[in-house]
């Protein structure tokens, strides 16, 4: 199997690459279009500033290649935030693959902190992505800014307000939380996205 992980301006890309090898899968770093195309499923990670990410997206013509993607792609944390329509971090519209907005935390309380930081438990898991879940599995999060519930939403969590752990549409799949960072819990949904 092929496997290509998106290569942009983002950090922490090399701790899914780790990932996928303790999987024994070793993937491909890629900013190359045909190599994205031809692969057999697309990994799009990162940290990083939503309207910085977009910018070399499009220098680079990668936002029309994810866009016209057809074999199943993983976006996780700023992945997800890029695939939706547009961010509030940094104003900019981004790749629209989900009609939704990505909005910040705004903390309710003095003990809501933001970013968001650590582990917290997945509400209703559902879908090909959560295959064998259960409610209340914990997975690892970095984040301030996130998706609102929604149509597409495979899975919540609560933090100030309930929000998307996970996206479903057609072949695109996308997690606020880190797999790569989650421990077994993790590393059982990038087995299920690769086994899709």
């Amino acid at each position: 199997m092929k496997v290509a992980v998106v290569k942009y301006n983002a950090g922490n890309i090399y701790s899914v690459i780790h990932a996928l090898q303790r999987m024994g899968v070793e993937p491909v770093l890629t900013d190359d279009a045909d190599v994205l195309r031809h692969a057999d499923r697309v990994i799009f990670p990162g940290q990083g500033e939503a309207s910085n990410a977009m910018c070399y997206l499009r220098e680079h013509g990668l936002d029309q290649v994810i866009r016209s993607l057809t074999q199943p792609v993983l976006g996780i944390c700023i992945g997800q935030q890029l695939m939706c329509r547009h961010s509030a971090e940094g104003n900019v519209d981004c790749l629209g693959i989900f009609d939704e907005e990505v909005v910040r935390f705004v903390p309710r309380t003095h003990a809501d902190k933001v970013p968001h930081m650590g582990w917290n438990d997945l509400q209703q898991p559902s879908g090909p992505l959560f295959k064998g879940f259960k409610d209340g599995e914990f997975v690892y999060f970095v984040h301030s800014f996130y998706v609102p519930r929604c149509q597409w939403t495979i899975a919540a969590t609560d933090y100030i307000l309930p929000f998307s752990a996970a996206l479903h549409r057609d072949n695109f799949y996308a997690t606020q939380f880190h797999p790569e960072k989650s421990g077994p819990v993790g590393a059982r949904i990038l087995h299920n996205f690769l086994t899709l």
